[in-house]
């Protein structure tokens, strides 16, 4: 199939003005301190954290969801820390040249065992204070990531290493891989209880070494839907929302498949999936999946009530379509999805939510939070949806709870429980040198 992908996603009227924070509007931009200035304020200095970070992972221009936590963290972090600016050792593929910002120190390649070394002595040899490494099988080299150990076994400072991705069913080398990394690493971060359970549980990790720290979400406001529809030239329509990587795990073919239903009760709802195809899954079998929905759309007479946006959203836009949201949507497919940064952005600016059982959405989702249905079911999406549209009273009542929770999450308060675990880091760390003198 040839038909040209619509990415006619109505786009901001210039007469209306949306009200984004400045944090988030100025959400690259950390203005760092000049040298002079160090010794000016060195009294300052000596009272306030000057613990120096440095962050191993993906990291933008590179499109994946960890690339995106983990500018966001450091830029969070950095607002702390004045006086020791963090820095980020980019996962790039060698064939690639990535235009990485002045955050980025030094670039380790994917498949290059012997790159994992020369990072390695780099973090040792330089004046960094503490490594956070974020994990993710997928975005090191070797049989599912294992060069990572190769990493974290050379390096000589403390190291915390977040997981985003915690298996309740390894396969043998998976299981290896974690449970080397928590003899290896001086702390272990999950997003949710749950993830350290699973750790505890099937991977025989030492719990003292496990911690919880919550994804971090954009510091949003709270504001009128019907503002920013009025931006969006969209005033009339009722919006239902997903956005992120696409691929086909996220089992959209069911929210499509869904808003057959919902149409018939609402005619004016508007399902927006923003977000490219996966760069992964794309380099493996282009646009396939993306075609399929969009066979889906045409088969099922909706080309007015689904829209597809196919980009990397910026923050600024993501939110913006966020607030537009009426009820957010999550109708994954795999049930040992342990983190999820659309939900948590979703959370985080007050979105009613319909979602499927994955593990991060049961526990984000709890206490009222929001909706859970089953996976793979159209009729289910369908249901849940019209009823929050129904009533906007039931409607208001989850915003209330979600935005509530995602206050505790938003950035600034992730970055200080960071902080503080690097702190613990450096202890358990200089305790275990102390220990073998």
């Amino acid at each position: 199939m040839n038909q040209k992908i619509n990415e006619n996603v109505p786009e901001k009227n210039p007469e209306v003005a949306i009200e984004i924070p400045e944090e988030y509007v100025l959400s690259e931009e950390v203005r760092w301190l000049r040298s002079e200035d160090l010794n000016l304020f060195r009294h300052i200095r000596d009272a306030m954290n000057k613990t120096r970070v440095a962050f191993i992972s993906t990291y933008p221009p590179t499109e994946c969801g960890i690339a995106t936590f983990t500018k966001d963290l450091l830029t969070a972090v950095a607002k702390y820390t004045p006086f020791s600016r963090p820095v980020c050792v980019a996962i790039s593929r060698a064939e690639e040249i990535e235009p990485y910002d002045r955050n980025v120190k030094k670039q380790l390649f994917r498949n290059d065992k012997q790159s994992y070394l020369d990072a390695a002595e780099y973090l040792n040899n330089s004046d960094i204070d503490v490594v956070s490494v974020q994990h993710e099988y997928g975005i090191y080299g070797g049989d599912d990531g294992e060069y990572v150990l190769d990493l974290v076994a050379n390096i000589k400072k403390p190291v915390a290493v977040t997981l985003h991705t915690v298996l309740q069913n390894p396969n043998p080398n998976q299981k290896r891989i974690i449970q080397e990394l928590g003899k290896l690493a001086d702390v272990l971060v999950v997003m949710v209880r749950t993830g350290r359970q699973i750790l505890l549980d099937v991977y025989d990790v030492d719990p003292s070494k496990v911690t919880i720290i919550a994804h971090g979400v954009p510091n949003v406001h709270r504001v009128s839907s019907n503002t920013v529809k009025r931006a969006l030239d969209i005033a009339d329509r009722k919006v239902v929302s997903t956005f992120g990587l696409i691929n086909r795990g996220k089992g959209i073919e069911y929210a499509i498949e869904a808003m057959a239903e919902v149409k018939k009760k609402h005619p004016e709802v508007l399902y927006l999936v923003l977000g490219e195809t996966h760069p992964g899954v794309r380099s493996h079998e282009g646009e396939s999946y993306r075609n399929f929905l969009l066979e889906t759309v045409a088969k099922l007479d909706l080309r007015s009530n689904v829209r597809f946006n196919n980009r990397f959203l910026s923050l600024n836009e993501l939110v913006r379509y966020l607030c537009a949201t009426d009820v957010y949507l999550t109708p994954y497919l795999n049930k040992d999805q342990i983190v999820s940064g659309t939900l948590a952005y979703a959370v985080g600016c007050g979105k009613a939510i319909v979602s499927t059982p994955y593990l991060y959405a049961e526990e984000i989702l709890s206490d009222g939070r929001g909706v859970l249905v089953d996976f793979r079911s159209s009729d289910a999406i369908a249901e849940a949806i019209i009823k929050l549209l129904d009533n906007p009273k039931l409607r208001e009542q989850y915003e209330i709870e979600a935005y509530k929770y995602g206050r505790r999450t938003a950035w600034f308060n992730v970055a200080v429980d960071y902080l503080d675990m690097f702190r613990r880091a450096q202890l358990r760390k200089e305790s275990q040198v102390s220990s073998k003198k």
